[in-house]
Order: structure tokens, then sequence, then C-alpha cells
């Protein structure tokens, strides 16, 4: 159900330096890499070291986690317990399908780790997308349901024909973790873009925020809706713009609805969550896309310590509370 969306970019990635002729020390230059992981363009950035190796081994946790997570990756944990080879948790995947559980719970089922029946027959990543067979899609509608997800002895449990998809919630946590592997290191000042997924480590090297835009629906990514102010923190989109296609004048995009197994139909564009953790943006930018304007923004306004903007697909910016 997820994204490997674009909507974010970095505004500013460089650090302002000290004029000479001030006497201050030259700031050092920022190191970045980038890479293809995660079926997306992986961007880590560090502006407090030199050390490229944190650069590398940062985005080998990209291929460590794609290894537990990925639906489609047939070595993968979850590819094995979905063709029903295992049922053992490891504890990463077992605290990520528990975090999935819980918003499904805190959503009423709109997001649902078991989407994977329909998921699966939708290929936003193919040369030539198209919709899937209504008759399939009925028939993969039984199979979604969350609450017949069960976890016990770190074993899963579910009913045959069912298939895990943590998709919508995968790279948030992996952020979390090149993070705290970067803390570790002694990283106080960098940026973690996981296609889209940007996590803030810190502020820049002179004390203040990275500038993070969020991206005008259906607009080239150099244009901005806003420009928001980030430290310390996660900035997660969930929009209609990125991974979809048109068939027959109709825009089908990638976040689907488990009730009936074709994209959301509502108001929105995007969904743009600000938060503390990445994996509790990542999942609530999906909830909340799904839920509406109403619910979603209720839902926020519910919750201590996030933010967000909702944008409609006439261009206007919706503000939760308190921003």
């Amino acid at each position: 159900m997820k994204r490997t969306i674009h909507y974010l970019f970095l505004i500013t990635l460089f650090l302002l330096l000290c004029s000479p002729l001030g006497g201050c020390k030259r700031t050092p230059d920022p190191i970045t890499k980038t890479s293809f992981k995660l079926n997306t363009v992986v961007t880590i950035t560090i502006y407090d070291s030199s050390d490229v190796t944190l650069l590398d081994d940062a985005l080998a946790l990209c291929d460590e986690y794609e290894n537990l997570f990925s639906r489609t990756r047939e070595t993968s944990e979850i590819h094995q317990i979905n063709q029903g080879l295992t049922d053992q948790l490891s504890p990463e995947t077992e605290e990520l399908l528990e975090t999935a559980l819980s918003y499904s719970r805190l959503s009423g089922g709109l997001f649902d780790p078991s989407i994977g029946p329909v998921s699966s027959l939708w290929d936003f990543h193919a040369e030539n997308p198209s919709v899937p067979e209504d008759a399939s899609l009925q028939a993969a509608l039984p199979l979604i349901n969350a609450e017949k997800i069960r976890i016990s002895n770190h074993k899963v449990a579910m009913d045959e024909g069912m298939i895990l998809d943590l998709g919508a919630i995968s790279k948030g946590y992996i952020a979390d973790r090149i993070k705290e592997f970067l803390l570790d290191q002694g990283v106080k000042s960098a940026v973690i873009d996981l296609g889209g997924n940007v996590l803030c480590i810190g502020s820049r090297p002179d004390g203040s925020p990275f500038q993070i835009g969020i991206r005008q629906p259906f607009e080239d990514t150099s244009s901005a809706a806003t420009v928001l102010s980030i430290t310390d923190q996660s900035v997660v989109t969930s929009g209609i713009y990125e991974r979809c296609f048109t068939e027959d004048g109709v825009l089908y995009h990638h976040l689907l609805d488990p009730r009936t197994g074709y994209p959301c139909e509502n108001e929105l564009a995007s969904v743009t969550i600000i938060s503390d953790d990445s994996v509790d943006g990542d999942a609530l930018s999906t909830c909340c896309f799904l839920m509406g304007t109403q619910k979603g923004m209720e839902l926020i306004d519910s919750l201590p310590d996030v933010r967000a903007i909702f944008i409609t697909q006439e261009g206007e910016l919706l503000y939760s509370e308190g921003f």
C-alpha cells in the first residue's frame, strides 16, 4: 500500500559557512550518498562528520531490513511467512507488525497490514500498469482482516490466503533505525531521505533548523506548497501524484482502500505528518488519507506531539491544531 514516493525534498542541503574575515573556523562540508534501495531513491547526508563509511553502513541497513520486510523479495522474512514457509518472527519484524496492528486499531481497520491480497494485484512499478480485473479484487477483499493476525511466542498465525504487506510503515521504521545507528556513531546533524520519508537528526551545525519543502501536488519537484523548519523530527507525506497511472481518463494511485480494493477516493491530494518518529509519520500519513479530511484531522488533533498538513485536490492547505 505504500509509498516509495518523492513528495518531500530538501530546500537547503548546504551548511552556512563562517566568513574568513570574521575569524571563524570553516565548517566541514557535508558528506552525502545516494543509492536506489527499498524500491526508491535513498539519500543520506551527514553535516558534522567526514567519515564516508558511515554513509555506506547506513545504506547497508536498508538492505538488511528489506530482507526482513519486503513482500516481494523471495528471501525476505515476510515473503517466507506469506508463503507458509515459516511462522517465526524476528524481533524487528515482530515489533513492526505489532506497530502496524496498533495503527489498524487506531484507524478503525482502514490501515491494514493484511492488504497484501489486494496490493499484490496492483503493480504501479510496471512499465505499462493496468487496473486489475474487478473479479480478482472482489475475491481478494475477504482475505483482508487485521483482526485475524495473531502473534504469540514470537510466532504469527493468520488464515489461509492472507498476505502481509508492511510497505505502508516499513520505510519509517527503517529511517528510525538508521537514525539510531548514526546517533550511536556520534552524528548530531544529518538528514535521512528514504524516497520522501525525511528524518532530520538534530539541526544544522550552526543551530538553525533544516528547511524541508512539501511538494505542490501534480507540480514538478521544485514547486513547494510550503516549507517547514524542522529540528530533530520526521516529515512524511502520502499523496496520489507519484505512484499512479491513468487508464481511460481515470487516475489510479497506490493508496488502496481495503474496503473496496481500489484507490481511495476523497477530496485529498496529500497528507503530511510531522512527528518525532518516522514510523509514526509513515503510518499516520496513510491512516489520515484513508480516513479523509474530517476524521483524519480529528485523529491528529487527538495525538500529542504530532502535526499535519492536508492538501486538497483543489490546492487548499489545511493545518492541524496548534500548527
